[in-house]
């Protein structure tokens, strides 16, 4: 019975995303802990809503194959049900079908009818029994279809990245946004050194790797419940990927330096700027979220850190108070997030190329009102988390054709020998997930002359 609860609470979590539009890592983290499930139901339920998330398109092919009615007729839980159901005959082997079958039954009953619930063990018992023969698009005759269905990626998405990165990099993308990404976390050294952590770490039984590109980034292997360890209580570290890592170093930030971030939210980048700056100096934090802001202060106080001045403030409007008075300014602008889906794959289906030309907009406005923040000879960092050129370089590119006072200044100085590439002397960098192993990003540096 107890699986039957992670099933129902997979259930609605998987609804509250496709239906509510929650996003997919805070739905999760929400409810898993507002429940008294154990470790092993909770890994079930997380397993679930993310697996059928990331197969999506995949589970939909499928099940247009074997149901005969009208799918619009269907109630919108009912064809979630279908679809976490589909995903757990598909895909975990660990669990027998029939389990899947009668538990998914028995949740018919409890969100419909007698009917609803012969519906939905037909439709997945013929799933179990049929897996073999299951139609797919043909490879060659109609590849983005094949790309599509197979990788659970809208159409235009792939059609982009073919047509920017070529046939054989797009594949590695789609196969790449579809693996589980490590969980990386940074050493605070304010607080500690990495030794000292690494040794606590190994008494509180946690598997530790070393970082592919950033000294103060480690890799923690087979934990769950991170906030409940007293490390982490402690301030000790911060969950953040390093291509996020990356974005701190390439701004630069020297102790007593006056910074603004943009847009900060949830304040990853605001508190790595200031333990570079060895908390002295000033730190300005803003965003448009209240909610977002108090997020920022809690993680700064837990890390020790008080130079960051948390504000909200749209990132839209000049401040002219601030005109000409920063030492670097970072903009790490709302995107579409095509770079971090390995992390959120409800990011996959919730763009389209109306949204992005929307946000082309946003970002560029936010970069020319932004840049008026920065001192003679101060700089300016740009960064997203996608890899849609649109978004990025075209982005700078515009900015710098309506602003001859800044130009792109070489990174290489700021970013490991490994990263050194085409563009990191011509300023900018593009991290990809299938080439870099860590989270999609855009990072330019931009200087005013």
């Amino acid at each position: 019975m107890k699986n039957n609860c992670a099933r129902e609470k997979a259930l609605k979590i998987f609804t509250s995303i496709m239906r509510d539009k929650a996003y997919s890592n805070i739905a999760l983290k929400k409810q898993l802990d507002l429940t008294e499930l154990n470790k092993l139901d909770k890994a079930l339920v997380t397993e679930i809503v993310y697996g059928t998330l990331k197969n999506l398109i995949f589970i939909d092919w499928i099940l247009d194959q074997f149901i005969k009615s009208n799918k619009n007729k269907i109630k919108p839980v009912i064809e979630d049900l279908l679809r976490c159901g589909t995903y757990q005959i598909m895909f975990l082997d660990r669990v027998p079908d029939s389990a899947v079958c009668n538990e998914s039954s028995e949740l018919g009953r409890k969100y419909g009818h007698e009917g609803i619930v012969k519906f939905v063990n037909g439709i997945l018992r013929n799933i179990s029994r049929n897996k073999d023969k299951i139609k797919y698009p043909d490879k060659d005759a109609e590849r983005s279809k094949y790309l599509s269905v197979t990788y659970s990626y809208p159409i235009w998405i792939i059609d982009k990245w073919t047509s920017e990165y070529g046939e054989s990099f797009c594949e590695e993308l789609l196969m790449a946004g579809n693996e589980t990404a490590d969980l990386c976390v940074r050493i605070n050294y304010i607080k500690i050194k990495k030794e000292k952590l690494m040794d606590i770490l190994e008494k509180e039984d946690i598997s530790v790797e070393g970082g592919r590109y950033v000294e103060e980034a480690i890799y923690l292997k087979g934990i769950s419940a991170l906030e409940e360890r007293k490390s982490f209580a402690s301030g000790y570290y911060q969950v953040q990927d390093e291509s996020s890592m990356l974005v701190a170093h390439i701004l630069n930030p020297k102790p007593d330096d006056l910074i603004i971030d943009v847009c900060s939210a949830p304040g990853g980048k605001s508190t790595h700027i200031a333990e570079i700056m060895e908390n002295q100096g000033s730190v300005i934090s803003r965003d448009i979220h209240p909610h977002k802001m108090q997020l920022i202060e809690r993680n700064a106080k837990r890390l020790g850190i008080n130079i960051i001045k948390s504000e909200v403030y749209d990132a839209l409007k000049l401040d002219k108070t601030l005109v000409g008075k920063a030492d670097k300014v970072l903009v790490d602008a709302p995107c579409s997030g095509l770079g971090i889906v390995r992390r959120k794959p409800d990011l996959k289906y919730n763009n389209s190329p109306g949204t992005l030309e929307d946000l082309e907009k946003m970002q560029l406005e936010i970069l020319k009102v932004s840049s008026e923040y920065v001192k003679k000879g101060g700089v300016l960092v740009y960064s997203t988390c996608t890899i849609n050129n649109n978004e990025n370089i075209h982005v700078v590119e515009k900015f710098l054709d309506l602003n001859k006072e800044f130009f792109l200044e070489d990174i290489e100085d700021f970013i490991p020998p490994t990263l050194h590439g085409e563009t990191s002397k011509l300023g900018y960098i593009q991290l990809f997930p299938n080439v870099h192993k860590i989270d999609g990003f855009f990072i330019a540096r931009l200087k005013r002359r």
